[in-house]
């Protein structure tokens, strides 16, 4: 198949190197002129794409002549206009795949769109209530415009992303005070990202939400102060709160409907 990838960054890379090896024909956009030499190198058709100007850069016209497009681009949290903006890049792009007949997107969405609170959530991926963050209300409205599009769509909600070079310590190290230690994480790891979008290529898996999220959710207190001695940092250090709630992102639907088993199940197990 002819698959493009909106966004060869630390997710999009692997995975069109992935689906390269899988024979596939990848196409792959970065918004960097330095990094279409890495594209290349790895057999990945590369175009330099930024959203919106690109989308009528007659150039790259042939970026968007594929089966399948995998659509990770992220909303920008600092951005005080995303919840007007990324929905309406992800309208462009939803517009441009029309125009091209493009039958599947495939969505890198966020565990954001989840309320902060609230126990066992998306147990069912349904409407998932008030998002945590506006960068989840962002999230959301894009969702909605890729469902109602018409075009068969597969919803990929992310939890927080580690793994290899990438760890939500390193953000965190030497932080002090900080509030709501008991509360659980939620994360995943990069190559158990990879394998599941594999996955829902191979199986076919159209027009469903699911939630990639690994199987463990230890206290953050405890994660963080594991995983700073791994990396010989200092940990951040937590109030004594009493922890007023709790989110736990419910991945059994994935495990179930995909008969997925997770590489790294426990964000513990693994700190770097």
């Amino acid at each position: 198949m002819i698959i493009s990838v909106l966004g060869c960054g630390w997710l999009g890379l692997p995975l069109a190197e992935r689906l390269v090896s899988h024979e596939h024909t990848i196409k792959g956009s970065t918004t960097t002129g330095e990094k279409l030499s890495v594209l290349k190198q790895s057999g990945i058709d590369a175009y330099l794409l930024q959203l919106p100007d690109s989308i009528s850069d007659e150039t790259i016209e042939d970026f968007w002549d594929c089966d399948i497009l995998f659509l990770n681009i992220p909303p920008g949290r600092r951005n005080p206009n995303i919840l007007e903006e990324f929905p309406a890049n992800v309208k462009k792009v939803v517009d441009k795949a029309k125009e091209h007949k493009i039958s599947w997107i495939i969505f890198a969405s966020s565990t954001s769109v989840y309320p902060k609170f609230g126990g066992i959530t998306g147990e069912d991926e349904a409407q998932p209530g008030k998002a945590a963050r506006t960068s989840g209300e962002a999230i959301l409205k894009a969702e909605g415009i890729l469902k109602d599009s018409g075009i068969d769509y597969t919803i990929l909600r992310f939890a927080g992303l580690y793994g290899y070079d990438r760890h939500p310590v390193k953000y965190m190290s030497g932080k002090t005070d900080l509030k709501e230690g008991l509360r659980p994480v939620n994360l995943v790891h990069q190559l158990d990202c990879v394998n599941v979008v594999t996955e829902i290529i191979s199986q076919k898996k159209r027009n469903e939400i699911y939630n990639v999220v690994s199987d463990g959710h230890p206290p953050r207190k405890e994660f963080y102060k594991c995983a700073a001695k791994s990396f010989g940092i200092a940990p951040p250090t937590f109030k004594e709160d009493d922890n007023s709630g709790y989110r736990i992102v419910s991945n059994e639907k994935l495990k179930k409907d995909l008969y997925y088993k997770f590489k790294y199940p426990n964000p513990m197990d693994h700190t770097h």
